[in-house]
């Protein structure tokens, strides 16, 4: 069944919650605007976010701080190289019915059963861990001895990981990444944000955030995105930039030379989500070239991968998605 089209005061009153919930976001976290903004879009458009930064960049508190202001449940997984595939999903006891004395095996719903997961430090666990994420992210179920379980809507993992450089770190598998709609990086924060969290988080008392939406709300929400027009000129060109970033199929040379996988659909469905989420939280209800433009870093990085030649050079795919957005033409009417 189609969703009705949202109307101008379902919308404003949207804007009014999303408005809230940043404000509520705000209380706890200093600065930050971009991660917060890229991590409300991964938020409304139904996807799943990976921040990276260095320890002590407050990853885990902003996502702590999101839960805190939605009507949603949580729960905190905090990886370790001894984590088990159970210890996410759960497992089965075996227990006894006491009247009739016979024996049974029940399911025992792991910490993946909530609307938030926090996957705290997800790169210090074995590939084989990571992978137990994956049907849950992408099906939206957890299947245990041949019987699949489903997860209440809405459904988030988001994730957090220390660069891959430091020590006692696994690498995301790339199939892991691909289920990731942004891959948000969290930068240091300037000198005068830096004095303001020492003089919030050193005093007698702490900030905390309030609940302001509810989960009918954010699943409203991300009924009105997918409702953000988008004209055939601006999905063509979202077309385009994705394949422009696939070795076989790129007019631009750099991407040949230096890439060794592009990106694939996925990548284009994350890239329409995303820019449809940015345009609503600025209060438009179409994409512009510049919203598709802004969310393809977070949405191709981890999705292109550079062979050595790049490495060498020290190219990054953040480099190549530069190139890609000055090399692919935009639109000459992005607007039906």
């Amino acid at each position: 069944m189609t969703a009705l089209p949202a109307t101008e005061g379902e919308v404003s009153a949207l804007l009014g919650h999303l408005g809230a919930l940043r404000t509520e976001i705000g209380k706890v976290i200093v600065g930050q605007d971009a991660t917060v903004h890229e991590l409300l879009i991964a938020f409304l458009a139904g996807g799943h976010a990976l921040l990276e930064g260095v320890p002590g960049l407050a990853k885990t508190l902003l996502i702590r701080t999101l839960a805190d202001a939605v009507h949603l449940s949580f729960r905190r997984i905090q990886f370790t190289p001894d984590l088990m595939p159970t210890d996410i999903l759960g497992t089965e006891v075996l227990e006894e019915d006491h009247a009739s004395g016979r024996r049974f095996f029940k399911f025992t719903r792991g910490p993946i059963f909530a609307n938030i997961v926090l996957a705290d430090e997800i790169n210090r666990t074995p590939p084989k861990t990571q992978a137990a994420l994956l049907e849950a992210m992408q099906e939206h179920a957890v299947t245990y001895g041949g019987t699949s379980y489903p997860l209440e809507a809405p459904f988030f993992v988001l994730a957090t990981q220390n660069p891959i450089e430091q020590s006692g770190t696994y690498p995301l598998p790339e199939a892991q990444l691909d289920r990731f709609l942004l891959y948000i990086r969290v930068a240091y924060p300037s000198e005068v944000e830096e004095r303001e969290i020492l003089a919030r988080t050193t005093g007698a008392s702490q900030a905390s955030a309030a609940p302001v939406i509810s989960a009918d709300q954010i699943l409203s929400a991300q009924a009105v995105v997918r409702q953000v027009r988008l004209s055939d000129p601006l999905l063509d060109y979202a077309a385009r930039l994705v394949r422009a970033s696939r070795p076989a199929d790129s007019p631009i040379e750099e991407v040949r030379t230096l890439v060794r996988w592009g990106a694939g659909p996925r990548a284009g469905q994350a890239l329409v989500l995303a820019a449809k989420a940015r345009a609503l939280l600025a209060g438009r209800f179409a994409v512009t070239l510049d919203d598709l433009r802004a969310v393809a870093p977070p949405v191709l990085r981890h999705r292109i991968l550079v062979n050595y030649r790049a490495e060498a050079d020290g190219v990054s795919p953040d480099d190549v998605t530069v190139r890609l957005i000055a090399g692919v033409p935009a639109p000459a009417s992005p607007l039906r």
